[in-house]
């Protein structure tokens, strides 16, 4: 696993403060801005998994959205397969045909008016003539993306959100996200909103994601998977590496067992000792 797939180089981010107090005239004067991420260089590989981790209001959901291109950072650069990503530019074209995100609350990313089958097909839909699918090879690629993450078609391609335990809404969600099967996957929070029973289920699925389950041989074959999480017990199970933030720093970054099993920083011991592995 040499070859980086999406890369991203001293980044630096601020965003605008907002001052509450400050009335009609705030409108007049220039706002100021709150550095957010500070130097942050962060990579992924094909098939492999990297885990961003850090208290809250570090800078992991923004290092990440930056990375996929949702946001553009002050200064620094992103690159995916060697091309930069930026706005109009052939990178940045190519990570938003080749990615895709699930989000924490399964429910708040499901239309509560669509079935699962329209759900999960939706991507399909809108890339078909990109991807070269035949019209009818959406139904079928869209009962197996439901059947990889476990759910079995017949059963609930006609559901509704409504009919979904957290567990399995968040399933159909990365069944959504991996039904063009994209080169990278972010999961911002994925588990943080369900059950501890539903959690195992879903770690499972990422698992087998990873592992290259219906998605050719080699780690070539296999999506990259990008994961913010606070619970270091599925980071320990999921990542092959572990960045750490602190207050938009990068605090260290490595190999998980070393990570989790030798820090070098006082925040990440601190982080290992307030978590349950």
């Amino acid at each position: 696993m040499t070859d980086i797939l999406l890369a991203a180089r001293h980044i630096d981010a601020s965003f605008a403060a907002r001052d509450m107090h400050a009335g009609l005239s705030g409108l007049l004067t220039p706002k100021r801005r709150r550095q957010v991420l500070f130097d942050v260089s962060a990579e992924v590989r094909a098939g492999e998994c990297l885990a961003v981790i850090g208290a809250s209001g570090s800078g992991k959901t923004t290092l990440t959205r930056i990375m996929l291109g949702l946001d553009a950072a002050d200064a620094g650069t992103v690159s995916y397969r060697g091309d930069e990503v930026a706005r109009g530019t052939a990178g940045m074209r190519a990570l938003r045909a080749e990615s895709s995100i699930v989000f924490q609350d399964p429910y708040g990313s499901l239309d509560p008016r669509w079935t699962v089958e329209r759900s999960v097909s939706e991507p399909l839909w809108l890339r078909r003539r990109a991807l070269g699918f035949a019209f009818d090879e959406v139904g079928a690629r869209t009962a197996q993306a439901l059947a990889r993450v476990g759910l079995d078609p017949r059963a609930f391609l006609d559901r509704y959100p409504c009919d979904l335990s957290g567990g399995q809404a968040q399933r159909v969600a990365i069944a959504r996200a991996i039904v063009n099967e994209p080169k990278v996957i972010l999961a911002d929070e994925p588990m943080s909103a369900i059950d501890v029973a539903a959690r195992m289920q879903i770690l499972e699925t990422f698992q087998s994601i990873l592992h290259g389950s219906g998605t050719g041989s080699g780690h070539s074959g296999r999506p990259a998977l990008i994961i913010v999480s606070h619970d270091l017990g599925v980071v320990q199970h999921i990542a092959d590496r572990i960045l750490v933030l602190r207050d938009g720093r990068v605090v260290e970054t490595g190999p998980t067992d070393r990570v989790l099993g030798s820090p070098e920083s006082d925040y990440t011991r601190r982080l290992i000792e307030a978590a349950s592995l």
